[in-house]
């Protein structure tokens, strides 16, 4: 069968904006064919578009011959145009149906699917992500992607209004900008270049001249750990802000997250239905521990961890049973953070460095940034890199940089904490990571 122009078709209404009132009412709808029930003298195709779906019922003894014709040819998933009326009746769900004069195929789709858009059939994360587009079709990721879009409209909201400055800064860099081997180096005509792994030594730059910046855009680490939290390319939401210090910064962090979560819990009630998912509201002001206090609490639970070293999962786990709510860690080692985390003026083995948590999972890095030029410089010679590669950046230092801090947002990790995901490729459209490059 050959597909139908779309021609003059224009959608009139998404199937949410239709109630029984409408009873009589015109109108065409475009979208996808969700499912199919023949019950013999009458069939029902519930279409779908990107807002919900809606019940087209086909009485096949009163319709036109052309309109049965094409029911008859229709499977899951075809794209197809709906001419009809809205009917008023008891027997569907809404309270309404939709008796069509003409249809119009404008898509096929092959048979048989790689998964199930209904969400009736499960399928394995690795089938969903190689059919990815049409995995999305599902109400459960559309919800999900509704989160996002309000999430990311509400974190610029609140950050506009605290007077902060969106910036957009370049992806290809001449060197690291967090230091570490985690680089992609790409080819940059004469040179090789190298994908950001964050914004943070520009921001730092745009404090002395808009001294409050906050940007939000992907980002790159060559990460080679394969886990269900850890990513290649992300989206980071980023801030910086001149003439205050880490305790200022962590104070409008909680101040944010708690305005995202209000605004989700208030904006986003029918895609966190769909979830079944309930947010939790972070309580002001959030609960700090230092580095110090958190090994001392998992020793009790026998979890030995030297003073200086990381925190591995299994021990974050074991946080997260503790304090089962957002909260922050404080006063990291000097030696664990970044060259441009400052340390402790009183504890230089301590740093001003902090990390917003929730339950186990690290949402947030930040604090105090480094704006004495000789610090930094000695910094950057205790982490094995080179002042050199990073002269233009020391360069800033000599035009009166003043003294700042910021915080780090991965957008992907506050979506599963808005979702309930426990898998970050969950709630990326096409996830890159060591293992997929692909679609």
């Amino acid at each position: 069968m050959q597909l139908d122009p779309l021609g003059d078709w224009r959608k009139t209404r998404y199937t949410t904006d239709l109630n029984p009132q409408l009873d009589g009412e015109e109108i065409i709808l475009l979208g996808w064919v969700k499912e199919i029930r023949d019950l013999g003298a009458i069939e029902f195709i519930i279409l779908q578009d990107r807002k919900g779906s809606v019940q087209i019922t086909i009485p096949k003894k009163k319709v036109r011959k052309e309109v049965l014709e094409k029911a008859t040819f229709l499977q899951p998933q075809y794209c197809i145009g709906v001419r009809g009326s809205v009917k008023k009746t008891d027997m569907a769900q809404r309270g309404f149906e939709i008796i069509p004069d003409e249809i119009r195929i404008l898509g096929m789709a092959q048979h048989p699917l790689p998964l199930d858009v209904t969400g009736k059939t499960s399928a394995l994360i690795d089938t969903r992500l190689n059919a990815r587009v049409l995995d999305l079709c599902k109400d459960e990721n559309r919800a999900i992607w509704n989160i996002q879009h309000k999430a990311l409209i509400a974190f610029r909201e609140f950050l506009s209004k605290q007077g902060f400055v969106e910036v957009f800064t370049p992806r290809i860099i001449a060197t690291a900008t967090e230091g570490g081997a985690a680089l992609f180096s790409v080819d940059y005509f004469d040179k090789v270049a190298y994908l950001a792994q964050s914004p943070q030594l520009y921001k730092e730059e745009l404090t002395l001249c808009f001294e409050k910046v906050f940007e939000v855009g992907p980002f790159f680490r060559a990460e080679e750990s394969h886990t269900r939290r850890h990513l290649s390319e992300f989206i980071s939401i980023d801030i910086e802000q001149a003439f205050v210090t880490a305790d200022d910064v962590m104070k409008l962090l909680e101040q944010t997250i708690q305005y995202v979560c209000e605004t989700l819990t208030k904006n986003c009630k029918e895609e966190l239905e769909v979830l079944k998912h309930k947010v939790d509201m972070p309580k002001l002001p959030l609960k700090r521990f230092t580095y110090t206090e958190i090994l001392d609490e998992l020793r009790e639970r026998e979890v030995d961890i030297p003073w200086g070293e990381d925190i591995p999962t299994p021990a974050f786990r074991t946080l997260g049973e503790l304090h089962p709510y957002f909260y922050f860690i404080t006063e990291w080692p000097t030696k664990s953070k970044p060259f441009y985390i400052k340390p402790c003026d009183s504890k230089p083995e301590v740093s001003e460095g902090f990390d917003l948590m929730w339950k186990w999972m690290e949402l947030v890095s930040g604090g105090t940034r480094v704006h004495s030029k000789s610090l930094l410089m000695k910094r950057l010679k205790e982490q094995g890199l080179k002042p050199e590669s990073f002269k233009h950046h020391l360069q800033v230092f000599d035009f009166g940089l003043p003294p700042h801090a910021g915080w780090a947002v991965g957008l992907e990790r506050v979506l599963m904490m808005l979702t309930g995901k426990k898998n970050i490729r969950e709630v990326v459209l096409f996830p890159r990571d060591r293992t997929r490059l692909t679609p």
